[in-house]
């Protein structure tokens, strides 16, 4: 999966470094739409969360959502086929949002999801000069979600193209401020070269948990990464905040975030409709932004989320 000429050129790294940069290995396309409970009591693994899987039962689940697809009047499209992962949704948002200067870092195919990723991310502003093309097939996930608004993640990763350790580069992140990354055993190798070239370049951390399963599962290198000193601002949900804690006798949020804190300098644990608890060193604040997401969403016309929202007056 060696790194292959553009079939069309990307926009080239000019003047001023993004501010704002995104590590995702791997691009992906999200296939999301809102379905009835039935569908998610017929696949494997637990509501809201996120477990890989094949090929083959992709193209099954989008098989399965023609039946389940719950109507909406208020959307003409039942399902969205948008350019996807955290990362790269974090990155948008920053830039198309807030309008902060933002670029990602992976590897994408010449395939048709791998085009869509390019355009929908370029239409949006973010700077694609450290996206490599390669052969291989682009990731893609099925995003399912209840009536509630909760997701369940289904990510294909199986042979999609990815960016490798040893191809990240001091010039990556020269002159930028803030390296977004979301936590995953299996990019853990790459994860590592990034954190390791940032702070070589002054380059602030922040770190995404990712799911309560990667942090059930994967426990012990998320605590070296950790307490390593090296993360500087770390996000985690209410479902991942209780797995980070498991075993000990306080679970609650406040105890994960206290937890946190003595290993970053910005701690977050969100918590739904509720906003989110923040703690910089001793300062707490709880709750806050209760209301941000629906405030944003005013300002800017669009839905922003938490994460963009604090990444963003850590940039002002």
């Amino acid at each position: 999966m060696g790194a292959e000429v553009l079939p069309f050129p990307l926009p080239k790294k000019q003047g001023q470094a993004p501010l704002i940069l995104g590590l995702q290995p791997s691009a992906l396309v999200d296939h999301v739409a809102k379905v009835d409970c039935s569908l998610l009591d017929q696949i494997p693994g637990e509501r809201g969360g996120s477990q890989p899987v094949g090929i083959e039962e992709l193209q099954h689940l989008l098989n399965e959502l023609k039946t389940h697809i719950l109507p909406s009047p208020d959307d003409p499209s039942p399902m969205k086929t948008i350019a996807g992962g955290s990362v790269a949704n974090t990155i948008r948002g920053l830039t198309a949002g807030f309008g902060i200067t933002s670029g990602i870092i992976g590897a994408y195919a010449d395939d048709e999801q791998g085009r869509l990723f390019v355009h929908n991310m370029t239409y949006n502003g973010v700077n694609l000069s450290g996206l490599k093309m390669k052969q291989g097939p682009t990731a893609q996930c099925v995003c399912l979600v209840d009536a509630f608004g909760n997701r369940t993640m289904r990510p294909c990763l199986s042979n999609a193209v990815k960016l490798q350790a040893d191809e990240l580069t001091r010039e990556d992140f020269r002159d930028s401020k803030w390296l977004v990354m979301r936590y995953a055993v299996h990019n853990l190798e790459v994860i590592r070269a990034a954190i390791r070239i940032a702070k070589q370049e002054g380059v602030c951390i922040s770190l995404d948990l990712a799911s309560f399963e990667m942090v059930r599962n994967f426990k012990s290198p998320l605590l070296e990464l950790l307490e390593s000193g090296d993360i500087d601002l770390c996000f985690a949900n209410e479902d991942e905040a209780k797995e980070l804690l498991r075993g000990e006798q306080n679970t609650d949020p406040e105890a994960a975030l206290n937890f946190l804190a003595k290993h970053c300098q910005w701690a977050v644990v969100t918590l739904g409709s509720n906003g989110c608890i923040a703690k910089h060193g001793k300062e707490l604040v709880l709750p806050f932004l209760s209301t941000c997401e629906r405030h944003t969403q005013c300002m800017r016309g669009s839905m922003l989320g938490v994460e963009q929202f604090i990444i963003a007056l850590l940039c002002w």
